[in-house]
């Protein structure tokens, strides 16, 4: 059965709000996280539209990171690894599949859904009977849930941080009850990873890996507030292909792939934030 995993993230900012703040942290994240050849490297960002979602952004990238997976994970992979991530953002909504050509069985789908509450909504993905009977609802704190060590960074710790721009935080305890204003990303996990012996290991290391990035992310998103807060949509735009250029550069640099074979490089079919 595949692992299904909902978790709901709160940010004391508005879903508007955090429509440019969200755009602004992913660009300058994927920068920051690019090194020595292993980052994310944006293959495509361009307008796309849905008869039911209306207009949106697709993007696709490629995601460098054979040397940060657990050993027992390289072991079965290529030297020259990736993971592509296709995504579907049609604010406040957003689909995302990741695939990786070298391991046809590896799925992950992310469904998004972003509301002005503090995590309230029972089924705010409209999952159907079956899903809701084996989903798990996790709540990330994004003040008072640990980050890993080599990710910690006082200054972007919501516990620590006040904005001058919007006078919001330090966050204390109990904050998802008493601020505003607030909103909540919803996010459904579908992680499945079919290959007997170790379907269960991986799925679970992609669940928690998947909860150290919304981790990271939201907290990043709220701490760099006076960064970005006051951004147009055009402004933001501006800064992410700004920061897409500079993130490629940095990781072509450091990437002298093998030449593949066709059947090597035959993506499996879609599948998923």
């Amino acid at each position: 059965m595949v692992l299904i995993k909902e978790y709901r993230v709160c940010m004391p900012l508005t879903v508007e709000e955090y429509k440019i703040g969200q755009l602004y942290m992913i660009a300058r994240h994927s920068l920051e996280q690019s090194d020595e050849g292993e980052g994310v490297e944006v293959m495509d960002n361009k307008p796309c539209e849905d008869p039911v979602h209306g207009k949106g952004q697709y993007t696709e990238k490629r995601i460098h990171l054979s040397n940060r997976l657990p050993y027992w994970i390289q072991a079965i992979c290529p030297r020259v690894f990736y993971v592509t991530e296709k995504s579907w953002n049609y604010y406040p909504y957003t689909l995302t599949e990741y695939t990786c050509s070298f391991i046809p069985k590896l799925n992950v789908l992310i469904k998004t859904k972003y509301e002005n509450n503090n995590g309230s909504t029972e089924n705010c993905l409209d999952l159907s009977e079956d899903e809701l009977k084996v989903r798990i609802v996790d709540h990330v704190d994004i003040a008072f849930d640990e980050l890993t060590g080599k990710h910690y960074k006082r200054e972007e710790d919501p516990k620590f941080f006040k904005s001058e721009k919007t006078n919001r935080g330090p966050l204390i305890e109990g904050w998802r009850e008493t601020d505003s204003p607030i909103m909540c990303s919803y996010k459904v996990v579908h992680a499945s990873f079919e290959v007997w012996g170790l379907q269960t290991k991986v799925e679970d290391f992609i669940q928690r890996g998947i909860r150290d990035i919304l981790l990271l992310g939201h907290r990043q998103a709220f701490a760099w507030l006076d960064e970005w807060y006051g951004m147009t949509l055009e402004d933001v735009r501006i800064y992410e292909r700004q920061k897409q250029a500079e993130t490629n550069e940095k990781v072509q640099q450091n990437i002298n792939p093998q030449p593949l074979k066709e059947a090597e490089i035959t993506s499996p079919d879609k599948v998923e934030s």
